[in-house]
């Protein structure tokens, strides 16, 4: 019965007021008139009394029956699934402390009496030293503190780390020993306070399954906030525009939409989409650094258990190359135990519940640490990957999360607009855990367990930060244009959420599997007029998935991007190296990058035929030479002379369709495609021209009609989307039914991300790219 009212606690912006609640009282009770004690008298004036214990009867003997039906091996987990473990206690105890008279603790038992160290890497053992453990062990400049519990070896050791048994842990006077389980990761509390007992400014909080990237905590976590050691750099943060948008899924920010963190509510799963924008803060106040792992990241069961085969490991992996990305107050983010830095500034935000169960105890820790950092005017910020962590293949137990699973949608709700008149940080973190088991969170028992904590805290010399102004309290400012930073997250391979998903992305996939079987052996040659550096990867992340390979042709070479050198006046002397490098291509494709191919429209187009762009009249046009300028003039002489020295079926095929020698025939030659079969001729013909200075508009549109009569073309381009100029990238001039479109100006990745959502109305399967 607790259990069910627990869920159905109003949701509430203040905290009640402590003091006893006192019943009315009623004088007329006290002297009500005597009445008569026939039986149908006293049942007719006791019926709702009756009718009470009548009900309370018959819920115990429910109860007893679920008990021995499940001991009998009936399902009572199934019936009960989705009761919270915690026990809601209505009026908790709230603790009286003298925050003036705590006595000092110090290290008087271990030979660790004098040791001091700023950087303490804090992790839980119940077993034998795991390799991962010892490569941390070998990090400079931290200090591994391993905690034991009840599980652990009693032989335990690793040369060069602190290691606090359980009969250490009894005898080092910190109050919160008493309420700590003996047989749980919990324990870590008693590590951090001996942390901070013996210099600790920065607390890595890990478990012993992880290792770290690179084997530099540093490399990927700000460790230093201030001083010279401090990157000086401001910080995506996530936008507070919209006031309905509690918590985030940071997974999709580091590549993975279809991926949740422990913790996520579940109701908050099927949120894919990545933001519309982001804001900057400036660093230097992220408290608390939550770092992403890669291979096995801190995911809950039903995710564990719903997303693989039960025998095969899990081996995700996140965006190294995303930046880090702050939360601002009023949106919170899950918060484990796992892979977690925490600054001096954050350390009271350390403790683990005790009365929840072990699987909910960092998360809930995180929401809670996370809604107080903002009264210190803190943040916290998730870091890309900064640990691989193995999957062992081991159970996720659900009935471990149901404390998640049931109540942290509601508890974010409630944090957020949890208020505190409190004038000390420790006062109001005291009374917001009493708030908490006042609404069902966690039980009285976490309340004296803060209370001891604190109490710690102050003993091993901790100072409490000051309080800042809360910003949720204060009109917000508008978000401007300028203020708004777009970064379109990558979407890495994983699996997809739900069923009607899966079923439209597996007819896309269908499509590429298709494009890619058509042209899977056709080459890509692209000359990039625009900055290679800010583009070629991009065409080849787009051209890539569906041609045998992406060639890209610049006027200045890049080595490191795999990009060639070749003049666009004279491309096409370029060709006849690459048709000899990739003699088992099927077909040579050639593509400017101020024209967009449509792939998906060119299925139908027969691969053994040339193509090109002969009927589309602004592309292929005739020139008088007469009354013309030199360049002209210069240009017809110039084909004259290959075209006297053609091998004679080139040269017939050429004569029959120019017919006029007293014009120039120039295509702007944007996309053109050669097949193998042509290979040869072309080769020929590019060897006729020499080192004849014919331009490249000049020498295609005298090439095509050799190697073949343009009767005999594929007019695939003939309904390509073809204009001179048009002032700048427009959606209504793109159409994905066509099979090319021209012009189109892509000069940076933001120009990119636009023409690939366009695109994706025709390969929808595009924007898993940004």
């Amino acid at each position: 019965m607790e259990n069910s009212t627990q869920i159905l606690v109003q949701d509430r912006a203040k905290p009640k007021n402590n003091q006893p609640r006192s019943r009315p009282f009623s004088a007329s009770n006290r002297f009500s008139e005597t009445k008569k004690l026939d039986f149908s008298t006293w049942v007719s004036e006791n019926l709702y009394k009756i009718i009470t214990i009548f009900l309370l009867i018959t819920t115990v003997a429910a109860l007893f029956f679920l008990r021995n039906y499940g001991a009998a091996g009936g399902d009572t987990a199934t019936l009960l699934c989705l009761q919270s473990t915690q026990s809601h206690s209505i009026h908790p105890k709230f603790p009286v402390i003298n925050w003036n008279s705590i006595p000092r603790i110090v290290d008087k038992i271990t030979p660790f009496a004098n040791f001091r160290s700023e950087k303490w890497i804090v992790v839980s053992v119940s077993f034998q030293p795991s390799d991962s453990l010892r490569k941390m062990n070998s990090i400079k400049g931290w200090q591994v503190l391993a905690v034991g519990n009840s599980k652990t070896p009693k032989d335990w050791s690793l040369k060069g780390a602190i290691y606090l048994s359980l009969e250490i842990q009894a005898q080092l006077g910190f109050r919160v020993v008493d309420y700590l389980p003996y047989d749980s990761y919990v324990r870590k509390s008693v590590g951090y306070l001996f942390a901070i007992q013996h210099g600790a400014k920065k607390i890595y909080d890990v478990d012993d399954r992880g290792d770290v990237i690179d084997n530099d905590i540093g490399k990927h976590f700000d460790v230093e906030l201030i001083g010279e050691g401090a990157r000086q750099e401001v910080i995506l943060q996530y936008s507070h525009e919209n006031p309905n948008k509690t918590v985030v899924n940071p997974y999709i920010h580091f590549g993975q939409r279809s991926v949740w963190p422990r913790g996520l509510p579940l109701e908050n799963v099927g949120e894919i989409g990545h933001e519309e924008f982001y804001t900057e803060v400036f660093g230097g106040r992220q408290f608390i650094q939550q770092g992403i792992s890669n291979g096995l990241p801190d995911v809950d069961s039903v995710f564990y258990f719903t997303r693989k085969p039960v025998l095969e490991a899990f081996d995700i992996r996140f965006d190294e190359h995303a930046p880090k990305v702050a939360l601002p107050q009023g949106t919170m983010v899950p918060v484990n135990s796992f892979n977690t830095i925490f600054h001096s500034s954050a350390f009271w935000g350390l403790m683990l519940p005790v009365s929840v169960s072990s699987m909910a105890s960092d998360v809930l820790r995180g929401y809670w640490a996370q809604r107080l950092l903002w009264e210190v005017g803190g943040y916290v910020v998730v870091y890309p990957p900064t640990v691989h962590r193995y999957d062992r293949i081991e159970a996720y137990p659900f009935s471990e999360e149901k404390d998640l699973h049931v109540n942290v949608g509601r508890l974010i709700k409630f944090l957020v607009g949890w208020r505190s008149d409190k004038h000390r940080l420790f006062e109001k973190i005291l009374e917001l855990s009493y708030v908490m088991a006042e609404e069902g969170f966690w039980t009285e028992k976490d309340v004296q367990f803060t209370a001891a904590w604190l109490q710690d805290l102050l003993a091993v010399g901790y100072q409490q930060p000051r309080l800042m102004s809360l910003e949720l309290d204060r009109p917000r400012a508008n978000i401007g244009h300028g203020d708004k930073k777009e970064f379109i997250p990558q979407k890495l391979p994983s699996v997809h959420l739900g069923v009607e998903e899966i079923g439209t992305v597996n007819y896309e996939i269908g499509n590429l599997i298709h494009w890619r079987k058509t042209f899977g052996n056709v080459v890509l040659i692209m000359f990039c007029s625009g900055p290679v550096e800010r583009t070629a990867l991009e065409w080849r992340l787009l051209y890539g998935r569906i041609f045998k390979t992406v060639i890209i042709l610049s006027g200045q070479k890049n080595v490191d991007l795999a990009v060639e050198e070749g003049q666009l006046d004279h491309a096409y002397k370029y060709l006849p190296k690459l048709f000899n490098r990739y003699t088992s291509a099927e077909g040579f494709l050639f593509l400017q990058d101020d024209t967009i191919l449509n792939y998906w429209n060119l299925l139908q187009a027969d691969k053994t035929k040339l193509w090109i762009t002969n009927k589309v009249s602004e592309s292929w046009t005739s020139v008088s030479i007469a009354g013309n300028s030199d360049w002209f003039v210069k240009q017809a002489d110039l084909v004259k002379k290959v075209v006297a020295t053609m091998p004679v079926h080139l040269q017939v095929n050429y004569k029959e369709t120019i017919k006029d020698q007293q014009s120039l025939t120039i295509c702007n030659s944007e996309v053109f495609y050669v097949p193998r079969r042509f290979a040869t001729d072309f080769i020929d013909l590019v060897n006729l021209v020499g080192d004849l200075d014919i331009h490249h508009k000049v020498a295609i549109p005298m090439f095509f009609p050799a190697l073949d009569l343009p009767q005999n073309f594929d007019p695939v381009f003939s309904s390509m989307v073809y204009k001179q100029n048009i002032p700048s990238n427009s959606t209504s001039f793109y159409s994905a039914e066509v099979p090319a479109v021209h012009p189109w100006n892509v000069s940076s990745e933001q120009d990119f991300i636009k023409l690939i959502r366009i695109m994706a109305s025709g390969d929808p399967l595009l924007m898993e790219l940004v």
